[in-house]
């Protein structure tokens, strides 16, 4: 397969997953970036398959700075299984569908919700600020698993903004800061993308050397955007969840209106 990519294609691809990377170490999002240019850079492959392929290097993005954040944020054990486990099985049943259902008939909701996203948020400015929990920490996990498998579900079906909504979630009706918000949905993305590269992989729907080459720019991204993060703290992490969560409305929107002319 990498007898079919030019050196300026490659290289084109690994600069899309090492900013991916890095922004979605940050606040999520980083498939607005790596998903758009590895379809342009494989144009000639099944969509279904560089979906399959994307999931890779987003899993070990994901992963490191999943740990990293880790070993410096500390955050319910409990509350991550319970949402990893339901998130993994969601993911499976969307990528399971993905090359059945035509994924532009969900794709105007998907930008009315980022709409409301972005604006609860702009509204609220001291939200995710400082941690005030909500809940019981039995209705925390109850919701928690829930939202995990919806937003899961979705993810392996289409993927754009689940960290915007992960993030949401945990800051708007749990009460994170976004600081630890993102922490958490870093480990709950891992979940989802490990659930599609299963169903994925069964199928043969994945480019195993491009995709584990490109996840080396993408491990790279990742761990100097969760510094970046940790650094900045959660009023920087807020500020770039609202660039792209604004960024993907206008991609999710541009593509819904090609897709109806």
């Amino acid at each position: 397969m990498f007898a079919d990519l030019t050196l300026y294609t490659f290289a084109f691809l690994a600069a899309a997953a090492f900013c991916a990377g890095l922004i979605d170490a940050i606040a999520g999002g980083g498939g607005l970036i790596q998903l758009p240019a590895m379809l342009i850079g494989l144009a000639k492959t099944e969509t279904v398959v560089v979906l399959g392929t994307n999931k890779v290097p987003s899993i070990f993005g994901t992963t490191a700075s999943a740990l990293t954040y880790r070993r410096n944020i500390k955050v319910s054990s409990k509350l991550l299984i319970v949402m990893a486990i339901p998130a993994f099985l969601g993911s499976m049943g969307g990528a399971s569908l993905a090359s059945l259902i035509p994924t532009e008939v969900l794709k105007p909701l998907v930008v009315v919700l980022l709409i409301a996203v972005l604006v609860y948020t702009w509204k609220r400015p001291q939200l995710g600020q400082i941690e005030s929990m909500r809940h019981s920490e039995s209705k925390r996990l109850k919701i928690s698993a829930v939202a995990a498998l919806v937003i899961g579900f979705y993810d392996g079906i289409i993927g754009p903004g689940t960290g915007s909504f992960l993030i949401l979630l945990l800051v708007a009706v749990m009460g994170f800061a976004f600081l630890s918000a993102s922490a958490i949905a870093k480990v709950v993305n891992v979940a989802t993308n490990a659930g599609a590269i299963l169903v994925f992989g069964v199928n043969g729907e994945i480019l195993w050397k491009i995709g584990l080459t490109l996840a080396i720019a993408n491990v790279c991204g990742g761990l100097i955007g969760v510094r970046i993060a940790l650094r900045g703290g959660s009023g920087l992490v807020r500020k770039v969840f609202m660039g792209i969560t604004a960024a993907l409305i206008l991609k999710v929107a541009f593509d819904t209106f090609t897709a109806l002319r």
